[in-house]
């Protein structure tokens, strides 16, 4: 890829460097990867889709990444998304980049000398040479790693933890396949994901079901392991609903049942519970009249809260201080329209809990007692909903109650046995409390229920392999943690340690360097004081690894 102006820099996407008057700045590689595939479409505003598909092929990843992703590289260019002069925001469609494009001729090298670090609040300066060859490296390791973790999601998985006496005859299984998106407007991708994972949850808490998320990463989506598969597609245009479901049973890949429902979009709260009826008809066994009604139950009644919801869960995932307060302002405008709106609740008790560790308020007690407060009036609400336990174990985690965290995921797995989230978290709070071994089967039950859980999954069981003192499993995961999300600085942080702990201290320093780029007032202490890692020793052995990494 020879290098190009953009606006008044100069791109070089073999160094992952732009250069304007004397001043070289840094970039990460998948963030040179967006501004080439921006740049390659000519002005053509490209979808948030095709930005996915193009620079993060085969590894499933959120939203979320590809949001903080563009904020990064925005403030690399200098860019203000309020009146863009590089990257403009087209709404419900995608991004645009609106400055002049010029090739250079590829014969012509990149002159300008790098200015010392410490000139450059936002980014990383390193010779080209040797990130040319880190970069070689990286995706050395990445194919590496891809093939290892083929291997690893061959093996039989690990039973779930019993916490209770299952169903008997044993529950049968369901996959709910990823709904998709039709029609123009490719920005209704997040009401398709909505409308697949709602009815994932309903039919989650029928205890004669056990629900098993299917991998979008799979190439041939027929290859699931439960007896029976769930697809769909919706499409809105204007005012109007098409969702199409089919039942599938696997064993004899018969359809046992399709359906085509064109219904106004006011009625979308009435078609999912009509979908949920029809399959809980289909599939064997019996459901009594209160179960029904306990699958009928919608979280809300209004569409634009529902709206508000799903848009603000996609932005609680970036984890930045910033799009924090966005997803904050829009759960307050779902419950402003629906104040019995439970998960709403739920989500806004999260993100109190998620400022005290993104940007620590001067009254720490005060934000995590509003945040409770948040959270257990969601549970008072509607306590039959796993998700708002999940955000109680999550608020108690802050606080340090890790004790009341794990009874809170205990009772949203006792509402729904495939609560692979709920699962994930529980492992991860083993390893705060020092018990890594405890944390490696849920994450395999987690995995086996959910094999596209994210970046998390692989980063809690990367940390429970270094301290359980496994460095090379440590670094596999983390890996492929930081693959599926490369701009999380935790991620960044556990990766260093486990490299140092592998003996590879030179990668473990460019690893440091990420984490100057991702957060350049990165404080070691400031962030352990609002790290829920209590176990002294854990605690003892990630600050020496880090201090040798150079954190």
């Amino acid at each position: 890829e020879p290098p190009l102006r953009v606006g008044d820099w100069r791109i070089d996407p073999a160094a992952n460097e732009l250069v304007r008057n004397g001043t070289t700045v840094r970039v990460e590689p998948k963030a040179m990867a967006v501004l080439i595939a921006l740049a390659d479409a000519d002005g053509r505003v490209v979808s948030r889709e095709e930005l996915l598909a193009a620079v993060w092929a085969g590894v499933v990843v959120g939203d979320e990444v590809l949001t903080q992703t563009i904020i990064k590289l925005r403030r690399a260019l200098g860019d203000n998304p309020r009146a863009p002069s590089f990257i403009e925001t087209i709404s419900k469609r995608g991004y645009r980049l609106i400055a002049p494009l010029q090739r250079d001729d590829p014969a012509v090298a990149l002159t300008a000398d790098p200015v010392p670090a410490d000139s450059l609040p936002q980014a990383a300066v390193r010779p080209r040479a040797r990130w040319r060859w880190f970069a070689l490296a990286a995706v050395v390791l990445a194919v590496a790693t891809a093939a290892h973790l083929l291997r690893q999601v061959q093996r039989p998985a690990v039973d779930a933890i019993d916490f209770g006496q299952e169903p008997s005859p044993p529950p049968l299984t369901v996959t709910v396949m990823p709904f998709e998106s039709l029609g123009a407007d490719e920005e209704q991708a997040y009401l398709a994901r909505g409308i697949g994972n709602d009815l994932m949850t309903d039919l989650s808490r029928r205890r004669d079901l056990r629900l098993i998320r299917a991998s979008s990463g799979a190439a041939d989506k027929r290859a699931t392991p439960a007896r029976y598969r769930i697809i769909g597609s919706v499409q809105r245009e204007s005012a109007t609903l098409r969702i199409n479901v089919a039942l599938v049973d696997t064993a004899t890949n018969q359809q046992l049942w399709s359906e085509r429902f064109v219904r106004p979009f006011a009625d979308l709260f009435a078609v999912q519970d009509e979908i949920v009826s029809r399959v809980g008809d289909l599939l064997p066994g019996t459901l009594t009249d209160a179960a029904r009604q306990q699958l009928a139950k919608r979280y809300t009644r209004s569409l634009q809260a529902y709206d508000y919801f799903l848009r603000a869960q996609a932005l609680f995932l970036v984890r930045e201080a910033g799009v924090n307060e966005e997803a904050r302002d829009l759960y307050r405008k779902a419950l402003e329209l629906d104040p019995k709106f439970a998960r709403a609740y739920a989500g806004l008790a999260m993100t109190y809990a998620m400022e005290y560790r993104l940007r620590p308020p001067s009254d720490t007690a005060s934000a995590l007692a509003r945040a409770f407060e948040l959270a257990d009036t969601a549970r008072q609400i509607d306590p039959d909903i796993p998700e708002v336990y999940w955000a109680l174990g999550f608020v108690n985690v802050q606080s340090r109650r890790h004790e009341e965290a794990l009874q809170d995921l205990r009772r949203a797995i006792d509402l729904s046995r495939s609560y692979a989230d709920a699962y994930a978290f529980m492992g991860g709070i083993y390893t705060y409390i020092g018990q890594a071994a405890e944390t490696v089967p849920l994450l395999r039950t987690a995995l086996r229920l959910n094999p596209d859980g994210g970046y998390l999954y692989f980063l809690i069981l990367g940390r429970a392999y270094l301290f359980g003192n496994d460095a090379e499993q440590a670094l596999i995961n983390l890996r492929e943690a930081a693959a599926r999300n490369p701009i999380d600085l935790e991620t960044r942080l556990f990766l260093a340690a486990a490299l140092v702990a592998a003996g590879d201290r030179a990668a473990a320093q460019w690893q440091a360097v990420e984490v100057g780029a991702i957060a350049p007032h990165y404080s070691r202490d400031a962030w352990l004081r609002t790290y829920p890692l209590r176990d002294a020793r854990y605690r003892e052995r990630l600050v020496r690894l880090l201090a040798q990494a150079g954190l």
